[in-house]
């Protein structure tokens, strides 16, 4: 049974709280910094471990008059900690803290993702073994090609959403990196041993040259990831969307007792949960592009980046959390009808095996060019006349100067199409 979803985990990591309680996390990992160099003593550094604290409130409170976050931050870190608070921040400038907090929340806020991407790996495996041998009619141009199974569109996003948390572990490692060297990132006034040691308690990789801020080629990079990842359950999503039309109907999003599909029309089982994740998809993908724009700053620094990342960096991983969750309860509960699945193939009168039958005649020693245009002439009058193509075929006497009745019959059969089905899925780890 796939739980429902509830934000507090992935929501937890972008509350004011959250993001506070990671400041002080960087700022006492500094402050172990200088008391390894000799800088700080060590008893402050225990006060400091002891005592500091804040209370979001009160931080409210005091930037309301100083208009600066960090600065209403750290007021309410030294009101807790006494004398010992003029170690604290010693050397660093806003951006330290800020910038290495922000990884250190994306870092949690990709893990939850990864989970997730787990669990929607393990339920598109089990659907794709579920149906295997499902046969359907492939599309191309939305118009009739060839059998394929519905195990094998399983399969393909199966094997997609793995290179995506491929792709998001490789992200995780981009931004997995902490700055703290001072005002224009020089290490005037701050040891690069406190960086070093700060960013090791913390688990991140110090950047190996900065400016006032981390660079934001590491952000755009993990956006576009996350935008990439949203685009693949988009085209999930837009291919059961396709399905679920009422004049295909080969899947539909399972509907629960009681629910209502339209105001007007009580008839109505739209896909809802599909169309969700296609319209918060063109978010992340518009998220992406501002990422982008915030590669590019003035000089050393400056703060146009700061307002628009504190809107698409808590939204696109809170939007994609959702999306992921969401698409687990789709794929585990689809409603699969493989009978209409066969009418739909019966409906091209059995114009899906015309590559068999030119392959067949040049088998037979006949050219390409000539085999093609004697099946094209009957696969057209097929359309045209809706009559059975094989029968076309068996009465064509050129074709039948090449091919017997008996070869032809063979010729029809639905198997060779996914005979190499099992051989793709033990490829991929599933058979």
């Amino acid at each position: 049974m796939i739980e429902r979803y509830t934000l507090p985990e992935m929501g937890k990591v972008w509350t004011d709280e959250n993001r506070l309680a990671l400041w002080l996390k960087v700022e006492i990992a500094a402050c172990e910094g200088w008391a390894k160099i000799g800088k700080i003593p060590e008893e402050a550094v225990k006060i400091i471990r002891e005592k500091a604290a804040f209370s979001w409130e009160r931080v409210k409170k005091i930037e309301e008059v100083t208009r600066h976050d960090v600065i209403a931050f750290l007021t309410n870190v030294a009101e807790n900690v006494g004398d010992e608070a003029k170690y604290i921040h010693m050397g660093m400038t806003s951006s330290d803290v800020l910038d290495t907090a922000l990884s250190l929340q994306l870092v949690e806020a990709t893990d939850i993702l990864l989970a997730k991407i787990d669990n929607l790996i393990k339920v598109l495996a089990r659907r794709a073994k579920e149906h295997r041998d499902t046969l359907m009619m492939g599309r191309t141009h939305g118009i009739h090609a060839e059998p394929i199974t519905l195990g094998l569109k399983f399969a393909l996003w199966y094997d997609e959403m793995i290179r995506q948390k491929q792709r998001l572990l490789f992200a995780r490692e981009e931004i997995r990196v902490g700055k703290i060297s001072g005002a224009v990132g020089t290490f005037a006034n701050v040891h690069p041993q406190v960086e070093e040691w700060a960013c090791q308690q913390l688990n991140l990789k110090p950047a190996p040259v900065s400016t006032q801020i981390i660079q934001r080629d590491r952000h755009a990079f993990y956006a576009s990831t996350l935008a990439c990842i949203a685009s693949s359950l988009d085209k999930v999503a837009t291919e059961l969307r396709n399905l679920q039309r009422t004049d295909v109907h080969e899947v539909e999003e399972a509907f629960a007792k009681g629910q209502k599909g339209s105001s007007a029309m009580p008839h109505k089982k739209n896909p809802i949960t599909p169309e969700r994740i296609s319209g918060l998809a063109r978010v992340l993908r518009g998220n992406a592009q501002v990422a982008f724009e915030n590669v590019v700053l003035w000089h050393e620094r400056d703060i146009s980046h700061s307002s628009a990342e504190r809107v698409i960096l808590p939204d696109s991983t809170i939007a994609l959390d959702y999306m992921l969750h969401k698409m687990i309860e789709l794929i585990d509960g689809l409603q699969v009808f493989p009978e209409q699945m066969k009418t739909n193939i019966d409906k091209v009168c059995g114009l899906i095996f015309s590559q068999r039958v030119m392959l067949a005649l040049v088998d037979k020693g006949m050219s390409r060019e000539t085999a093609y245009e004697w099946v094209q002439r009957n696969a057209m009058l097929a359309w045209r006349t809706r009559e059975n193509f094989k029968d076309l075929v068996q009465r064509d006497q050129e074709i039948s100067n090449y091919l017997t009745k008996e070869e032809i019959d063979l010729l029809f059969d639905y198997s060779y199409h996914t005979k190499h089905v099992v051989d793709i899925f033990k490829r991929m780890g599933l058979a």
